[in-house]
């Protein structure tokens, strides 16, 4: 099945308050719409005589020294969409080479998805997503966790100081998990009684000396995500994190916000190399992550297809869509006159309609 196909079956499997969760973006969706057709507005300038017969893709992340260039990136309550839940995705990504960052939503707490992402391969390149708590000591447990489970990195979240609208959630009246379900991450936390949770921060206290805070006390590499304007990605750097990722978060948080694509080039400039700039956003073809690749991505992550493939299929499904997307990608780079990522350049992209 193609990834669209994938999408109808989650479609028919899932109940349709489950599956507005996912599809659902903030308001009126203009942003969710316009993450995946900005891609369309950006066209390949290809080389040729320049290629070979053999194409290496793997690239080097923070915790992560050879892994696709297709991630999963954080999404929420897998076990809503397949009994497996956050497990079969982790076997999946694992087997297939891939980053799987699961985070603090997840229905599986982050030592049991690590555990599952083993089974499939040795060392897997599992990331943690967090956000910042006001509390400082629930997020020093949320980082030992994580550094326990055998985390290779933590991804903090930085661009929800509240809860975005979700309008089909609102209409729907999906506000909370049904019973048997949790955030079980955030179980028996610091001023919480025994086995109770605490609810998962969305707060607009914590600045960047919070950020940097994480990053001294804890040995892995910690990356921001959710950085859209240039002169954030400059202070992500300066307060140490080890990556940036590009994100509006699918589309779920403000609605007037640019396309994640179309703040990747400017945000590539003003990291200017110093760390690896990922994105997240709008992937659905194997040429989008080619052309976020040209714009100075390192890798980009998929989250609603993951869940689409999970839904569908299982750890199976989730596994399709990731060599979907790889094999797209090799093959267009192919096409493009490459053999390895670094042969995608800015100059190889151009918008459609304007000068060539």
């Amino acid at each position: 099945m193609t990834l669209r196909e994938l999408c109808e079956r989650a479609r028919q499997v899932l109940d349709p308050v489950v599956f507005d969760y996912v599809a659902g973006g903030a308001d009126e969706e203009r942003v969710l719409a316009d993450n995946e057709s900005a891609f369309g507005r950006y066209a390949l300038l290809p080389r040729v005589l320049s290629g070979g017969e053999e194409r290496d893709t793997s690239v080097g992340l923070p915790g992560a020294p050879r892994v696709s260039p297709v991630f999963v990136a954080p999404t929420a309550f897998h076990r809503l969409v397949h009994r497996d839940g956050e497990r079969a995705t982790a076997r999946a990504a694992a087997a297939e080479g891939a980053v799987l960052v699961t985070g603090t939503a997840a229905t599986t707490a982050v030592a049991d998805v690590v555990a599952a992402a083993r089974e499939a391969a040795p060392d897997p390149a599992v990331w943690f997503q967090l956000y910042l708590h006001p509390g400082e000591e629930v997020t020093g447990a949320l980082v030992r966790r994580a550094e326990d489970a055998g985390c290779t990195a933590l991804v903090i979240t930085v661009d929800s100081p509240v809860f975005g609208r979700h309008t089909r959630d609102l209409r729907n009246g999906f506000s909370d998990l049904p019973p048997g379900y949790a955030a079980e991450n955030m179980r028996d936390l610091p001023g919480a009684g025994p086995g109770a949770l605490t609810a998962i921060p969305m707060s607009a206290v914590p600045g960047w000396p919070d950020f940097a805070a994480v990053v001294a006390r804890t040995p892995l590499p910690v990356l921001v995500k959710g950085v859209l304007h240039p002169d954030d990605a400059r202070l992500a750097v300066e307060h140490g994190a080890a990556g940036v990722i590009v994100s509006n978060h699918g589309g779920r948080q403000c609605d007037t916000v640019p396309a994640a694509v179309d703040c990747l080039p400017a945000v590539a400039r003003a990291v200017a190399g110093r760390v690896p700039v990922l994105l997240d956003g709008g992937v659905r073809r194997g040429s989008d992550a080619a052309v976020a690749v040209a714009l100075g991505a390192s890798a980009v992550g998929v989250g609603r297809p993951v869940l689409w493939g999970l839904a569908a299929d299982g750890e199976t499904g989730v596994r399709q869509v990731l060599t979907t997307l790889r094999d797209e990608y090799a093959h267009t780079l192919a096409l493009c006159g490459g053999c390895r990522n670094t042969d995608l350049r800015p100059g190889m992209v151009v918008r459609k309609g304007g000068t060539w």
